[in-house]
């Protein structure tokens, strides 16, 4: 069976490697990923153990969501015709259940990818194939997808043609598009992520193991949906369909870009060696980045080194992600100043024509803010770039660039009130937030930056590396940045904070005497 695969596969790459057709067309991409794709389809429909399952889920479920859905309808207007919301509300939750349980079988087809190809000792002739990574990657991703999705669609109509006869309920167009939009998305982001733990484990057992990251989100997701759908809100339901989307691409991504054959066949056992894991870590921050990958290179500590060429040369090769800062925090204003003008304060709302003298000395009761001291706003802004470091790593870089645009919006919304009210927003911004925020927001800026390098690295290593070693080295040339640099700007800039800006705002806007 694998020797008529490979001959299929070479017939179709025959002549695309003629001079004249150098670039293969996606359409003969496709081609190719199919090829794998109807391989696995015809073995996943020979397995009872696989369709028996998907049988009772498709045909069965949506019987039993029916029965269930009657009960419950008949149960809640028992109590009142004040209920029948709830009730409505119900059928297009069961419907997003009825969808959703024949697509975690994805889950399962897609954690067989590899590993399970590896242990039946069918991989290494799969892997021979005259077929490229990516397309024998979607290829499998495909396989892992079709079937799964085929019986969500299926048990939909089987549930949507019960509840016709039942109760005489249908969804109207747009609800039906969305439960098929979710489910789909959510399929493809399950395979997406099982076919990445496939591909970068040693066992099946590992792989399963690894599956509850990505069943927990999905079920914590589909939670939050349920409360979304009893609550009416369906238009967030388009937000999360868009989110699932990007999460897919950056996924599928990753998955292209980390596999390599050569260590999938070599990989024997993962195992967790400490002891290198620091010395690569250590080289990684010691070196100079222009030599960060050159193991034999064993320099000592070198601060002053560090200082003079280690943090220019990085600041520079890290120009897109900090330029990707300076857009997102351009757009995070604008949204500020467009809120503004949607929600104006009442007159009068902000008085800065005569501050009290003792306005900044009651800053510290107010419970949700910082102690107004040194400390206490050094550890605040030290505490919230570290959480963004933190939360970059599991969210690919994306929460850093939230955590930021959250202060600089409230600054556009509140600039633009004071606009609003009569003031210059001008001095206000000059005031405010210019006299420790010359030096504040190059730091948030750079820590940002680095820290969406650091998330991206996950999608996309550096060149050379495999996940784990790129992972390595992003993070040193983070820390580096952060202890060295990032650091004394938060210091310099809390005692501006405390001991400049408000000298500056009394001067412009306190009482006078």
């Amino acid at each position: 069976m694998m020797r008529m695969y490979m001959s299929q596969l070479a017939l179709l790459r025959a002549p695309l490697f003629s001079p004249s057709n150098r670039e293969i067309p996606l359409r003969e991409r496709l081609r190719l990923a199919l090829v794998i794709t109807r391989r696995e389809l015809r073995d996943s429909l020979r397995d009872w153990r696989i369709m028996t399952p998907i049988v009772i889920l498709t045909l069965l479920f949506p019987f039993l969501m029916d029965f269930t859905a009657g009960m419950a309808r008949d149960f809640v207007l028992r109590y009142g015709g004040q209920n029948a919301l709830i009730a409505e509300r119900l059928n297009p939750f069961l419907l997003m259940i009825v969808g959703f349980f024949p697509v975690t079988f994805s889950l399962v087809l897609a954690l067989e990818t590899f590993v399970g190809e590896k242990e039946r000792g069918s991989l290494e002739p799969l892997l021979s194939m005259p077929i490229s990574d990516s397309e024998l990657y979607l290829g499998k991703m495909l396989a892992a997808l079709v079937l799964p999705l085929a019986a969500s669609y299926l048990a939909i109509s089987v549930y949507l043609t019960g509840m016709v006869f039942s109760s005489g309920w249908l969804p109207n167009s747009l609800m039906l598009l969305q439960m098929l939009l979710l489910n789909s998305m959510k399929a493809s982001v399950m395979v997406s992520a099982a076919v990445i733990a496939s591909s970068q484990t040693s066992s099946v057992r590992a792989a399963n193991l690894l599956a509850s990251f990505i069943i927990i989100p999905m079920a914590l997701l589909v939670q939050g949906e349920s409360i979304l759908l009893f609550w009416g809100q369906y238009d967030v339901l388009w937000w999360i369909i868009a989110a699932l989307c990007v999460a897919d691409l950056i996924l599928v991504r990753m998955g292209i870009r980390i596999f390599n054959r050569e260590e999938i066949l070599a990989r024997e056992m993962d195992e967790l060696n400490l002891g290198r894991v620091l010395r690569d870590f250590a080289g990684y921050f010691l070196r100079p980045p222009e030599q960060a990958l050159q193991r034999g290179v064993h320099p000592s500590p070198n601060l002053w080194r560090m200082l003079r060429h280690d943090i220019p040369y990085l600041l520079c090769a890290h120009w897109q992600p900090l330029g990707m800062v300076l857009l997102t925090l351009t757009g995070a204003i604008a949204l500020g100043i467009s809120l503004a003008a949607q929600w104006p304060l009442p007159e009068g709302a902000i008085r800065l024509d005569a501050l009290p003298q003792d306005t900044f000395e009651r800053v510290p009761q107010l419970g949700f803010l910082p102690c107004f001291s040194i400390t206490g706003v050094f550890f605040n802004n030290l505490r919230a770039l570290v959480l963004a470091g933190v939360l970059g790593i599991f969210s690919f870089g994306v929460m850093p660039l939230v955590l930021l645009m959250a202060p600089l919006a409230l600054v556009g919304f509140f600039a633009a009130q004071v606009a609003a009210l009569g003031y210059s927003p001008l001095v206000f911004v000059a005031t405010f937030i210019l006299p420790h925020g010359f030096v504040e927001l190059p730091a948030a800026i750079i820590a940002t930056g680095f820290a969406l390098r650091v998330g991206a690295a996950l999608v996309s290593p550096p060149s050379g590396l495999d996940v784990g070693q790129g992972f390595l080295l992003v993070l040193a040339d983070f820390l580096k940045v952060f202890l060295l640099l990032v650091l004394p700007l938060l210091f310099l800039a809390a005692v501006l904070e405390v001991e400049v800006t408000p000298q500056v705002v009394l001067a412009v806007y306190g009482m006078r005497p």
